[in-house]
């Protein structure tokens, strides 16, 4: 189902912020860079006290120094080309000139590391109290092969971070695009409501007009209290959206009795209620222009006898409402009903429901003007 369809993407959306964030906030706060760098102090530390002669307090913690030298560094680098990627977005794209500056922050990453351990390594050989930390003191940093080591794992680093920052962005860019889309739709719906409430209001201000020259200022008072109602129960929602159908009818109820109003013994309503299909969903203010139309452009044109049937009942899992007049739509009359009426109508139903509605509208064979409405059988609770 289209609306289902439509929950799936805002869920999945609100996921995918939720994950970004996740992912934003452990790199920005370093947690990650650093529980590795960690994890891989304490493997190295294993692995060089594996090889020691006896153990001791201190032949643990040198290794482990050692290996907190070797890794931790790692760690800020890490940390400080992210922020920088952060600050200078080229330091994380790939490009030509972009590619060149990071193989030579490589080179010189690579040779401060190597230096820097190098020093470590003598440091402890010099003020270790565990003889056998002077083996240490031997060791040799600045060979091709370390320095190729070097140069790799930088070269990692670069492309997991230029990977991580990539797909932020394209996570932000679908989001984004996807925000574009739902404001865009919104102010579309928006924009076929304003179609709807000002060209209602105009008739009816001109119905209370006329009742008032005519000097019926009770029915005039009557008619501007039925507005009132609809104002507040239709016209006036900010977001315009889904209502139980049971509200919608209030809205209808409402606009008829300002009808009956004028048209008196000229109008007569049927309304046929399914109980099970009052709690489900239909876009707001969606029959009441279609009985506007019917009443405009068929009873209207009836001496006496009007009549308009309105149905609403549930099919399985869909609700069919149906608008029937007994207007003289088969006798040549021009029934303008694709204009703002039902037009505007199926361009709101593409909205809530894309492809799952049906809209139909004719003249069947007894006569008349007949509007049928399909649409699937939502609750406000699923």
């Amino acid at each position: 189902m289209a609306s289902t369809s439509r929950v799936l993407s805002s869920d999945n959306s609100a996921i995918a912020r939720r994950e970004k964030a996740e992912v934003e906030f452990l790199l920005r706060s370093g947690l990650v860079p650093f529980a590795i760098a960690g994890i891989l102090a304490l493997a190295t530390a294993i692995n060089c006290h594996a090889v020691a002669a006896r153990s001791s307090l201190v032949s643990w913690i040198v290794p482990l120094a050692y290996g907190v030298v070797l890794w931790l560094w790692w760690a800020v680098v890490v940390e400080l080309l992210w922020r920088a990627g952060r600050r200078w977005p080229f330091a994380l794209k790939v490009s030509l000139a972009g590619t060149g500056l990071q193989l030579v922050i490589a080179i010189v990453i690579a040779l401060l590391h190597l230096g820097l351990l190098q020093v470590a390594a003598h440091l402890i050989a010099r003020v270790s109290l565990d003889p056998e930390s002077a083996d240490y003191g031997g060791l040799d940093f600045f060979t091709v092969w370390r320095f190729g080591m070097e140069f790799l794992l930088y070269g990692v680093i670069w492309a997991a971070c230029t990977a991580v920052n990539t797909q932020l962005a394209a996570q932000q860019d679908a989001m984004r695009s996807v925000e574009l889309q739902r404001q865009l739709s919104s102010a579309h719906l928006r924009a076929l409501q304003m179609q709807l409430e000002p060209h209602f209001i105009f008739n009816t201000m001109n119905a209370i007009t006329t009742l008032v020259e005519l000097d019926r200022k009770q029915d005039a008072l009557e008619v501007l209290a039925h507005l009132n109602t609809i104002l507040k129960t239709g016209l006036k929602r900010t977001t315009p959206g889904k209502i139980p159908l049971s509200q919608e009818l209030e809205i209808v109820e409402s606009y008829l009795a300002i009808e009956r109003v004028r048209f008196a013994d000229r109008l007569r309503v049927d309304i046929n209620l399914d109980p099970s299909a009052l709690d489900g969903l239909v876009p707001c203010f969606l029959l009441q222009p279609i009985i506007e139309n019917a009443i405009r452009h068929g009873i209207a044109h009836c001496e006496n006898g009007g009549c308009i049937e309105t149905s609403a009942r549930r099919v399985a899992g869909r609700v069919q409402l149906q608008v029937r007049d007994n207007g003289p739509g088969s006798n040549g009359h021009s029934y303008p009903g694709f204009g703002i009426g039902l037009s505007n109508t199926r361009e709101r139903l593409t909205h809530f429901y894309q492809d799952n509605f049906e809209l139909r509208a004719g003249r069947p064979e007894s006569g008349g003007f007949e509007v049928l409405i399909t649409i699937p059988y939502e609750r406000k609770d699923q």
